[in-house]
């Protein structure tokens, strides 16, 4: 009759195997690790009614052989050689080193099967957070060892009336896995299986490749995947995807034995942005999708250190990579694991090295990468409105002309069928009638009004501290910046789409348009305005075009016609008449809300109250009395 024994104290199962793990995806990338340390190719995660099942193909554990003695020597170092570092194959580095995760099942469950079959010899025990004395463990007979998937060699660990559950779709248990055990592929393979349902994972690159409009890649090893980055944007491709060698630190550092030593700290993986994060929220995982894992050997030593290395900035919801560090598990050197196995001592050198270099380097310039993707974007985003309101505006073109001469067409012909000798109004009735008939056919105007700019922000660059003070109100008053063209703005979205000529633009805007839609031009007036030929240029054209118009006026520059120099304009002081401090007297504030609020009503915006806009104006620029 087979025994089983453990070589721990059974206080250390009872206070460590609940607490050793706090989620199940942790525990199953244990047993995973596992699996691949004894060669298998295949891993089956099975989730029944009343338990949790992994089992894998692996070479299985002989207990004539020792194989299950040694198992059952919880927390022996499982490497003390370099020799030691790799399976019985000899083609795959081992990801295990302490020997405690064989316990990790004890997080989930207080009685855990464990089942094996090496050549046809079957081993079974129950792994409990309360073994019997002399840590005698429960035998499991052969003919209650059975496997779902396992024929001649192999294990499984059985997790019954397990504390934590898989997530309840399948998409989502294989977002999980492919996050924490990236190492997978036609040579290992992870099978998801609940009831009739089952999903297999044997692909990591391709399910995250193709995620990405960014991306670096550090080393040989990983330099594939940039071919599996989608070609968003073919032309700027160089500038979104780049393979860079393996970045290497030098490291001092003390061995085992107290002697230290240098060594070459080398960091191979990658990091990229997502291309949008739309539709994520809808399947969520046990996982944050933006993180930046730190891995050892294959196996993950921290899923995330990005609230480490970050800023908090917006465009870190986008980052996501994975780093491999083997130096992490160099056998010669201490542990730096910590002892919840979720992560690594902070005053370790190794990882201040690699936090310091993700910091200052990598995540900077992934996200420099991804600011770049972000203006491509917008900028055809722009360029796609911009050809449709052109074609809009063909399209309008071509039905006024339609609609000119087929209502011509039809008066001419209700005249003659009435004869001659009509009065007046019959004529204007017949031609009214005709009009109206026709009229439908004009129904892109609305289309083109929604699209064209309302807003213009007449300015010289060394006025623009002025303008973004104009800008910065109209938006506090729901103005969109996609309705204002301002040509210094700093925000792309309101300035002349590149390539195209700013007179050619404001040409448009002012004159070529079947439109309708009532614009306003905001002139900022000062003495840097009688040198700016740019600036003459659209106050004559709102002049010829009868565009109504505002005045914001620095003093002491006073504006002359063709504006209307006769109505009450907005004063600004400056320290110096080109260049300075601006600020406002309270009246002069006041009518600057004013003439903001009458643009708002006049084009449909739902404007602030005047306490309101009073006091967000009194945060951009100084108001008082002198």
């Amino acid at each position: 009759m087979k025994e089983y024994q453990l070589n721990v104290d059974p206080r250390i199962l009872e206070l460590l195997g609940p607490n050793l793990y706090t989620n199940i995806y942790y525990v199953l990338a244990e047993l995973i690790a596992n699996a691949y340390d004894a060669d298998a190719e295949n891993v089956y995660i099975i989730a029944n009614k009343d338990d949790i099942r992994v089992e894998d193909d692996g070479h299985g554990m002989s207990y004539e052989r020792g194989d299950i003695a040694n198992y059952l020597n919880v927390a022996g170092v499982s490497r003390t050689r370099e020799a030691d570092s790799f399976s019985r194959s000899g083609t795959r580095r081992k990801m295990g080193r302490k020997g405690v995760g064989k316990l990790a099942a004890l997080s989930v469950s207080e009685d855990v099967d464990v089942l094996t079959v090496a050549d046809g010899e079957k081993s079974g025990f129950v792994l409990s957070r309360h073994p019997e004395e002399s840590n005698k463990l429960r035998a499991i007979a052969d003919s209650d060892i059975t496997f779902d998937y396992v024929e001649d060699h192999g294990s499984a660990i059985v997790m019954r009336n397990p504390q934590y559950r898989l997530h309840k779709t399948l998409a989502a248990v294989r977002r999980n896995l492919l996050k924490i055990f990236p190492l997978i592929n036609s040579d290992f393979r992870i099978h998801v299986i609940r009831g009739q349902e089952s999903e297999t994972i044997d692909d990591f690159d391709r399910n995250v490749m193709v995620e990405l409009g960014t991306l670096i890649v550090l080393g040989d090893e990983h330099s594939s995947l940039v071919n599996l980055v989608p070609d968003t944007y073919p032309q700027r491709r160089a500038d979104l995807v780049v393979a860079m060698d393996a970045k290497v630190l030098p490291l001092v550092m003390r061995d085992n034995e107290g002697i230290e030593h240098e060594y070459s700290l080398e960091i191979v993986g990658w990091i990229g942005t997502y291309k949008t994060t739309r539709g994520r929220k809808a399947e969520m995982s046990d996982f944050p999708d933006n993180f930046i894992s730190l891995f050892a050997n294959k196996k993950m030593g921290e899923f995330n250190i990005l609230p480490v290395v970050g800023q908090n900035k917006l465009n870190e919801v986008y980052v996501v990579g994975q780093l491999h560090i083997d130096i992490f598990e160099l056998t010669e050197l201490p542990d730096m694991a910590l002892s919840n196995r979720q992560g690594y001592k902070s005053d370790d050198p190794r990882y201040v090295a690699v936090l310091d270099y993700v910091r200052e380097d990598l995540l900077a310039e992934i996200l420099r990468k991804r600011e770049i993707f972000t203006d491509i974007g917008k900028a055809r985003k722009k360029q796609q409105k911009e050809d449709a309101q052109k074609e809009n505006e063909e399209k309008l073109r071509r039905n006024v002309d339609a609609f000119r001469k087929k209502a011509s067409e039809e008066a001419a012909k209700n005249l003659l069928d009435q004869g001659s000798g009509l009065t007046r109004e019959a004529i204007e009735g017949v031609i009214t009638k005709s009009i109206n008939d026709n009229s439908p056919d004009l129904g892109l105007k609305s289309l083109i009004d929604t699209q064209k700019k309302k807003i213009l922000i007449s300015q010289t660059y060394p006025d623009k501290p002025f303008a973004d003070i104009i800008y910065q109100m109209l938006l506090h008053n729901k103005v969109s910046a996609e309705d204002i063209l301002y040509t210094n703005c700093d925000d792309e979205i309101c300035r002349v789409p590149e390539g195209r000529g700013v007179y050619d633009y404001l040409r448009e805007f002012f004159v070529e348009s079947y439109s309708t839609q009532k614009i306003f031009v905001l002139f900022i007036t000062s003495e840097n305005t009688k040198a700016s030929w740019g600036a003459i240029t659209e106050v004559g054209a709102s002049w010829i075009t009868q565009i109504d118009h505002k005045i914001f006026n620095v003093h002491p520059f006073r504006p002359e016609h063709p504006l209307n120099d006769e109505l009450q304009w907005q004063s600004t002081n400056r320290e110096e008449p080109t260049k300075g401090e601006l600020w406002m007297i309270p009246l002069n504030a006041d009518v600057f809300c004013q003439k903001i609020e009458a643009v708002c009503d006049e084009l449909g915006y739902k404007k602030n109250t005047r306490a309101q806009n009073m006091t967000h104006l009194g945060t951009l620029v100084s108001i008082r009395n002198s």
